[in-house]
């Protein structure tokens, strides 16, 4: 009998891909299934990508390997991108690599950092990817919590009482997902200094930046961040290329490096025509974000009102791509909320838990959803 490796062990399959293929067998029941728990833009790239894309794929040239540092072109575009949205400098010939996806990054830089039985700092309420990535290099998750009362922002004092002699990497995600909180440059100057006085590589994960949010702000903009800390960044949501598979990490060249011997010996370079269509896309101007952000912005106001009649208290401070939204008292599981939901009405919205424990008692709706299926969910009730 062929057996599987005890790292798997860790880690159970991920809460989307278990959950939506419930979602399916409702749908092939002939259940007509609101899909409000998934982050994935369903509005489309612009006209200049979709061209960019076409026009590459006649070149002859670009169909062979790529590099595994990307074109030079699409390392000057994120590089211009990072000038001109946050005053951020950097070289595009070795602070930039890009990936196929930020979610990439996050395996890529663990392996280039962590030893086994090393620690890792991670959000609670955050992404789950940080915690089954860390237990299959086999790195100790230890969670800081992130709590309403606090702003969704960590607690300093709470972090000074942990034991922080073995912690490698800290992970951090502003705008927060889930919750939309926005963060400041004053809390990433707290923690660039946290991350110097213990000598900790902190990793802002940023790909929520530019939805609904009037100042987009990335942690490289504290002075000397470089020092101590990677930024990941995405165009899945920025620019609705989600399954384009485009992302990036920033930082200085020694970090850069290490990730890169890892990136190399497990994938080749992406697409040339898609590296083409991502360099377009960092070209968009303001209006382009102003565009999607008045559809983003009507959709919240529905998204709201839904909740709401759920009975739900928004954070109305929130941005990004989701609405965050505390329970109504005397629900005791999320989880079992949303089935009820799910089951009884057909709307499939996420719930709070499986972003950790501090998740427990919120939900969380996707703005990837047409207007008139948002009104159709309110209706519903």
């Amino acid at each position: 009998m062929i057996t599987t490796a005890k790292r798997l062990d860790t880690v159970e399959e991920y809460y989307f891909s278990s959950k939506l293929r419930e979602v399916r067998q409702l749908q092939s029941e002939g259940k007509s299934i609101i899909n409000m728990g998934i982050g994935s833009p369903d509005l489309s790239p612009s006209k200049a990508v979709i061209e960019a894309v076409a026009a590459a794929i006649l070149d002859e040239n670009g169909h062979g390997y790529q590099s595994y540092q990307g074109l030079p072109e699409l390392r000057k575009g994120m590089a211009d991108f990072y000038q001109n949205q946050f005053g951020v400098e950097l070289n595009p010939n070795n602070e930039i690599l890009p990936l196929m996806g930020s979610k990439e990054g996050i395996m890529h830089i663990s392996l280039a950092f962590l030893n086994e039985g090393d620690h890792v700092l991670i959000p609670n309420p955050g992404y789950p990817t940080y915690t089954s990535v860390t237990n299959l290099v086999g790195a100790v998750p230890v969670y800081y919590d992130l709590k309403e009362a606090n702003a969704w922002e960590p607690d300093f004092e709470a972090l000074e009482k942990l034991e922080l002699k073995k912690v490698k990497i800290m992970w951090l995600g502003y705008p927060h997902m889930p919750t939309g909180a926005r963060g400041s440059l004053a809390l990433f100057e707290k923690l660039v200094a946290f991350a110097k006085k213990h000598n900790i590589l902190l990793v802002n994960d940023n790909p929520y930046s530019f939805v609904l949010n009037d100042n987009p702000m990335s942690l490289l903009q504290v002075e000397g961040a470089k020092e101590v800390a990677l930024e990941l960044n995405s165009l899945s949501k920025t620019f609705n290329m989600a399954g384009w598979r485009v992302g990036m990490v920033l930082g200085k060249p020694e970090i850069i490096d290490a990730v890169l011997k890892v990136k190399s010996n497990m994938d080749s370079g992406m697409f040339y025509g898609i590296q083409k269509g991502a360099v377009a896309a960092l070209n968009c101007d303001k209006s382009w974000f102003e565009d999607q952000n008045k559809i983003y912005r009507r959709r919240r106001e529905l998204t709201e009102k839904l909740a709401e009649k759920l009975g739900c208290e928004v954070y109305k401070e929130g941005v990004g791509l989701f609405v965050w939204a505390k329970l109504p008292e005397g629900i005791e599981s999320a989880e079992k909320f949303i089935d009820e939901i799910l089951y009884e009405k057909h709307i499939f919205i996420t719930p709070g838990t499986i972003f950790g424990s501090n998740g427990e008692g919120y939900i969380r709706f996707s703005l990837c959803v047409k207007e008139e299926k948002v009104q159709e969910a309110i209706d519903r009730f």
